[in-house]
């Protein structure tokens, strides 16, 4: 019997309805507040929730529990404990309680900290996250409960992505209901962020691949010229999706379904075995958790499928990279999206404008840090590439709130009469499919109907660092206009109605934020040479990008909103800076170990057969004119090429004064000398014959699945 997606949906998850059935009560009752209204968590009731938990993991087969963590580094961190407890007697019995559900420490020493505390200072915490639901991860016969954490130091600093996140959160839900609260709005209690994370992604045979030591260490390839076929026939966008990549994405959304992970969407991308997934949008924090999961998830299937997943920024050169699409909007506890229009109450049409405002100011004031969330040695290689968002920030609206915000722009006065005009005009944005606008793919931040969507983030990056960006410069936003409407409420000692003032706020913002709204291509070079007039941040790596961080301004709003504190910001920076460099460096090391042992060897064949071939011509007295030139090319490319190594070897060897010198050398010195390297020995392979070069050409990576 086949069993529907509703019969298997979430058996992996402790879900509200098994703590429906597993708590009293009053329990749940506490829980379910703690998880939707951000309140704290009542240590009281830790222990029954914990006993619920472990009778649940072990009816389900479980052995073993963890606490899942986010460190500052690539993916997610776990330490298994088994169940297993002495009794009293001595006898083994199985035993979870509060203090195991609620705290854990992990080794803390190797994980990196920027700077914050010492190898020799190994004591960290982990503490149980209670608004993202446990749930099971199975290996073979072993199943593991896994408790989402955070991950702090001994003395209480931040270790990890997702406090951040969580503190970025509480400080927008504060700022947006007390500005609601100003405009009237009484029943909102708190907001919800809502977020739908698009993942793209790569295929690759497993057996091809073997042949290529620079993607299994690096993730991408770091040779490679480009095939006669790759997309420019665009036939692979939404095509026909062949028989073992269905086969393979319905084992995909099989083990999301069963995790809780509402998987809706999957089609072929732009480039050859490129694809993407997308899920139901939920609540951000969740939908981040889910999103890690995924990543997972799709790692382990491809295996099983004898398949790799690349989720490299960008694998191949000449051939579009993968992002992950963030769509993101704000709903309260009465699920109103502020970025929807209503036919029946002005209040929220107010609030539309008022959000959309707060978005261009929170952009306006801090969108190099919106930059900088998404920078890192992969996504350089994507971002501006005819095929991603350009590096400069700027915000698309749309036709018709493009014109909406200019027709507020132009009031002379705002009146009742003008403000039931622009209640008017909001109210009737088109309601069939709430899009209210073309789509700018060459935008960075587009307003999409209702909501905004983000396209600069990286395919292989944990969303919660920009998240949190995100969630900060919507605070500031929203912040800022209530002390604005505060201030002139003061001011203004004859008109007390906070409509006319909210849109007269809303009117100041709209004018000073003008530089960052662009509704034309981002790609153009007339755009390029605007946003610098405009003074637009344009950090073109992730050393410039990354320097945004450290602005005095951006140091005091983060410690302002309680979301980071300056040494903990500046060492999370660090740790930004020294990942970068270090990528850099093993994909420099690599390519110097793949040419010395692989590739020059490669051209020493060809070179060898071709004087063979000359020798035996000359013999019939045949003149080989074009084969002795073709030895004379591949010489001259093969000492181009060592000397190329040589230069990576000796940039290798310097020392600079500091991290940030360190890493504008990679970016600019480093990578100059290597896209020598790479243009030579692309060269060379097109001269070397097939049975020579040892590892799997362009064309024979991309036409695995067609």
């Amino acid at each position: 019997m086949v069993r529907s997606i509703r019969d298997y949906f979430g058996e992996l998850v402790f879900t509200r309805k098994v703590m429906e059935q597993k708590l009293s009560e009053g329990i749940y009752r506490k829980l379910v507040a703690t998880i939707d209204n951000l309140e704290s968590l009542d240590q009281s009731i830790a222990g029954e929730v914990a006993h619920a938990m472990k009778e649940w993991a072990l009816e389900n087969g479980a052995t073993h529990f963890t606490h899942w963590f986010q460190p500052q580094r690539c993916g997610t961190a776990q330490k298994h404990d088994s169940f297993i407890d002495y009794g009293e007697i001595g006898e083994v019995i199985e035993r979870f309680s509060a203090s195991q559900l609620v705290q854990s420490e992990p080794d803390a020493s190797s994980f990196p900290s920027g700077g914050i505390r010492s190898t020799f200072e190994a004591r960290g915490y982990t503490a149980w996250d209670p608004t993202s639901p446990v749930f099971l991860i199975e290996a073979g016969k072993t199943k593991t409960l896994v408790i989402p954490s955070v991950f702090l130091s001994w003395t209480g600093e931040v270790l990890d992505l997702k406090t951040p996140l969580l503190k970025s959160l509480v400080v927008l839900n504060k700022k947006v209901i007390k500005l609601h609260k100003l405009l009237g709005n009484k029943n909102v209690k708190h907001i919800k962020v809502f977020v739908g994370i698009e993942q793209e992604y790569f295929l690759l045979s497993k057996k091809i691949v073997k042949s290529r030591p620079d993607i299994l260490v690096t993730g991408r390839t770091l040779f490679g010229s480009n095939p006669a076929k790759g997309q420019q026939m665009e036939d692979h966008y939404f095509g026909n999706i062949k028989e073992n990549i269905l086969k393979f994405m319905e084992d995909v959304d099989y083990e999301l379904y069963r995790k809780g992970i509402p998987a809706k969407t999957r089609h072929n991308e732009v480039a050859p075995n490129q694809f993407e997934l997308a899920p139901l949008h939920q609540d951000i924090n969740l939908a981040i958790d889910n999103n890690l999961q995924t990543m997972e998830i799709l790692k382990k299937i491809a295996d099983k499928h004898n398949m790799v997943v690349l989720l490299h920024e960008k694998p191949f050169t000449g051939i579009n990279g993968s992002g992950k699409h963030i769509n993101w909007s704000i709903g309260d506890n009465i699920n109103k999206n502020y970025f929807e229009s209503s036919s029946k109450y002005s209040l929220k049409n107010i609030s539309f404008v008022l959000a959309i405002s707060a978005i261009l100011l929170g952009v306006k004031k801090f969108g190099g840090i919106l930059r900088a969330s998404v920078a890192d040695a992969g996504n350089d290689y994507r971002l501006g590439a005819d095929e991603a968002p350009p590096a400069i920030i700027s915000i698309y609206l749309g036709e018709f709130v493009d014109k909406l915000l200019n027709s507020i722009e132009r009031m002379i006065k705002i009146d009742e009469k003008n403000i039931n005009e622009i209640t008017l005009g909001v109210q009737n944005l088109p309601k069939v499919n709430k899009d209210y606008s073309d789509r700018n793919r060459t935008s960075p931040i587009a307003f999409t109907g209702n909501k905004f969507e983000f396209r600069s983030l990286g395919s292989s990056a944990n969303p919660s660092e920009f998240g949190t960006t995100l969630n900060l410069l919507a605070a500031y936003g929203f912040d800022e206009i209530y002390r604005r409407i505060v201030v002139r409420k003061v001011n203004d000692t004859t008109e007390s109605n906070v409509k006319k003032r909210a849109l007269e706020v809303a009117k100041e913002i709209i004018i000073e934020t003008k530089s960052v709204r662009f509704e034309k291509n981002g790609y153009s070079e007339i755009w390029h040479n605007e946003a610098i007039k405009r003074g637009l941040p344009n950090a073109k790596n992730t050393p410039q990008a990354l320097r945004f961080f450290l602005d005095n301004t951006v140091i005091k709003i983060f410690a302002k909103y309680n979301i980071l504190t300056e040494r903990e910001l500046r060492s999370k920076i660090e740790i930004k800076f020294e990942n970068y460099i270090k990528t850099k460096e093993i994909e420099y090391k690599c390519a110097i170990k793949i040419v010395k042992t692989l590739l020059l060897p490669a051209v020493l064949k060809q070179i060898n057969t071709l004087a063979k071939i000359s020798k035996n011509l000359n013999k019939l007295d045949i003149k080989a004119i074009s084969v002795i030139e073709d030895i004379k090319i591949l010489i001259k490319l093969y000492d181009e090429v060592k000397e190329y190594i040589v230069n990576l070897e000796n940039f290798l060897t310097k020392k600079y004064e500091n991290i940030f010198e360190t890493a504008d050398k990679f970016a600019y010195e480093g990578a100059k000398i290597f896209e020598y390297l790479r243009k030579k020995i692309d060269e060379a392979e097109d001269l070397v014959a097939n049975e020579y070069w040892p590892m799997a050409d362009y064309q024979e990576l991309l036409s695995t699945f067609g």
